[in-house]
């Protein structure tokens, strides 16, 4: 699945993987219904989703997965994903993933735009611009 500029394999365990491409406020996929369940999440609270189609092989995918963390940290209004394309194959090819890291923006569960590679400053550009775009929250409901 997918095709990585620098692809290597190594002897890495598959828990490894957890620890590079989750952490601050990613939160890593690795099924279906919990990615259903990340949708409806985000829909509820009128979140912006931000997909990291990666693999654990790929040197580009590792070299920007702390990045991708760190930018969950500072944009805490963005829900951050990371699926692994070779656990859930058929899932990547139905979002049309040809190579990792593939980044997608989805907004009510439609995708909203889409960046192909380990390009930070374009990555940064873009959720900058859907930050940006992005309607203030609906008011909290109090007792008055």
């Amino acid at each position: 699945m997918g095709v990585c500029l620098s692809k290597y394999h190594d002897d890495d365990d598959e828990s490894n993987h957890q620890a590079e491409f989750a952490g601050g406020n990613v939160t890593l996929v690795t099924t279906k219904d919990a990615w259903d369940q990340k949708l409806s999440e985000a829909n509820r609270e009128h979140k912006i989703v931000i997909a990291n189609f990666s693999a654990s092989w790929c040197g580009p995918c590792r070299m920007i997965a702390p990045y991708f963390i760190e930018l969950s940290l500072n944009h805490t209004t963005l829900m951050f994903l990371s699926v692994d394309v070779d656990e859930l194959p058929e899932f990547s090819t139905q979002w049309d993933i040809k190579a990792t890291p593939t980044f997608i923006f989805l907004r009510d569960g439609d995708q909203v735009d889409r960046l192909v590679g380990a390009n930070k400053p374009e990555l940064l550009k873009k959720i900058s611009g859907i930050v940006n775009s992005q309607p203030p929250p609906p008011p909290a409901c109090s007792d008055i």
